[in-house]
């Protein structure tokens, strides 16, 4: 039975119908951009003086999903965070940041980028909701700023990014691996290489296992444990050697041209340690108010979350001075249950980490090809799906980690190739493109001056980073036993 119209709702209710009609739009980027009447009623809502439309809708998602969106409460999104920012990775930035900038340029910039990368990340945040739609995956955000193209662009930026960290946390667990092998046999029978394979087997385990990133939840929770073990063993021991031993030498090393490429590939190491490059994708997964709740998870990122990063490497630099390994545990000495205990804790941290950064992929894996979108997380077909796609993705990894297993030189590149971009000149133009009518010329000019800066950071860095690795493939063959 049809129900019949009553103008009366039309007539006292005209907002209602116009939000419900954005609601219930299903267009795709490029039909958004043809549609002149979309935009006008979408601009209309991002100039209206009322509160922020997420505090005051329930907006749709844009695109469906196979995995879970507003379900998770903001500190398990901030424990997300901080699990990021805490991974083993904090164990080289004594050797990969310090060694290579010095005391007073290491501590003024990793104080300073993490400044920038929260202010730069907090952008981000607010542009979460913008045209009246959710914009759960960075690349969609772009893509209704600018266009397909950028949308393209931005996820292989995004792909470029993770795939990257991906590769760094199989280095690390191979590395781990090898360590613990070392503590009881120095016969070089297992080597590095072989080390990184196995890690690669029980990250895939662990992705076959975990469907989601809301998934993760208890697991967050043995992850801190895991960071803060590693933390407080490497802290510890790196305090009792710098006690004990004799004075260090802090002095950069290399000549004069060596130090200026190192030095700037330190910097990108820097954006490296605090931003994941996918923030939206993290910022789906929080409950309504979508903004509010993610300032809170960044606010605890930030303040509580970095402080045992600088402690250890601050500590680890101050113990060893310009020798310190890019591998901390390395270079500690101590009991070898404890130096044990440290590296089974970093391994098995950075298996949980890896699913973090690789969760986008698997979200688009998932969403286009998967069985897991008709709400089938765990049947055997879907699992079936799951090792063959992951496994393949994590396959592929574990090579090129095995091929090129020198962790602080994927580290400056992943800064350079796509922290920096993403990050920092994309958040700051795609809030100048969206806030601009609300802008005043100074703030324009601050926004402006962000995205030239670290245009021209990121393309510096990025020849240094490669000049690195070049350097490193000269003096290590592939498949390198480092």
């Amino acid at each position: 039975m049809v129900r019949p119209f009553d103008s009366n709702i039309l007539l006292t209710n005209t907002k209602t119908l116009r939000i419900d009609s954005l609601r219930e739009d299903r267009v795709d980027i490029a039909s958004c951009e043809s549609s002149s009447l979309l935009a006008d009623s979408m601009a209309g809502l991002e100039e209206s003086p009322k509160k922020p439309i997420g505090d005051e809708f329930d907006l749709k998602v844009q695109e469906e999903t196979a995995h879970q969106i507003s379900h998770d409460p903001w500190y398990q999104v901030a424990f997300v965070l901080t699990t990021g920012v805490n991974s083993a990775y904090v164990l080289g930035y004594s050797g990969t940041i310090m060694v290579y900038l010095g005391w007073f340029a290491g501590t003024i910039g990793l104080i300073a980028a993490a400044a920038i990368s929260l202010y730069a990340n907090s952008l981000l945040a607010k542009l979460h909701e913008v045209g009246g739609k959710r914009h759960i995956r960075y690349r969609d955000l772009a893509g209704h700023i600018y266009g397909r193209k950028m949308y393209s662009l931005t996820w292989a930026l995004q792909y470029v990014n993770l795939f990257m960290i991906n590769t760094g946390y199989i280095i690390l667990a191979g590395q781990a691996l090898k360590a613990i092998y070392v503590l009881f046999r120095d016969d070089h029978a297992l080597k590095l290489p072989y080390c990184i394979i196995i890690a690669g087997v029980v990250c895939a385990m662990f992705a076959f296992a975990t469907p989601h990133l809301s998934a993760l939840r208890v697991w967050l929770g043995f992850s801190t444990f895991f960071g803060l073990v590693y933390i407080v063993i490497g802290f510890v021991l790196s305090l009792k050697d710098g006690i004990r031993s004799p004075s260090r030498d802090y002095s950069i090393p290399g000549t004069s041209t060596s130090k200026v490429f190192t030095s700037i590939g330190a910097t990108a190491s820097l954006v490296f340690a605090y931003n994941t490059g996918m923030l939206p994708e993290i910022q789906a997964t929080v409950k309504p108010p979508v903004v509010k709740n993610m300032q809170k998870a960044l606010a605890f990122q930030f303040t509580a979350g970095v402080l045992p990063l600088y402690a250890v490497t601050f500590v680890g630099y101050w113990a060893y001075g310009s020798s310190t390994s890019s591998y901390l545990l390395n270079s500690v000495t101590g009991p070898v249950w404890v130096k044990m205990v440290a590296n089974v804790a970093a391994f098995l941290q950075t298996v949980i980490a890896l699913h973090i950064f690789a969760s986008p992929m698997y979200e688009y894996l998932d969403t286009t090809y998967g069985m897991s979108r008709q709400g089938k997380t765990y049947s055997m077909q879907s699992i079936l799906f799951r090792v063959v796609v992951r496994g393949g993705y994590l396959t592929v990894s574990a090579f090129v980690a095995a091929l090129l297993p020198f962790l602080g030189d994927f580290m400056s590149l992943t800064g350079a190739l796509s922290t920096f971009p993403l990050t920092f000149v994309l958040a700051n133009h795609m809030y100048l493109m969206v806030k601009r009518e609300k802008l005043s010329s100074l703030q324009k000019a601050w926004h402006w001056l962000n995205v030239c800066g670290f245009s021209l950071l990121a393309a510096a860095a990025a020849v240094a980073a490669v000049r690195l690795i070049v350097v490193d493939s000269r003096t290590y063959h592939v498949f390198a036993d480092i």
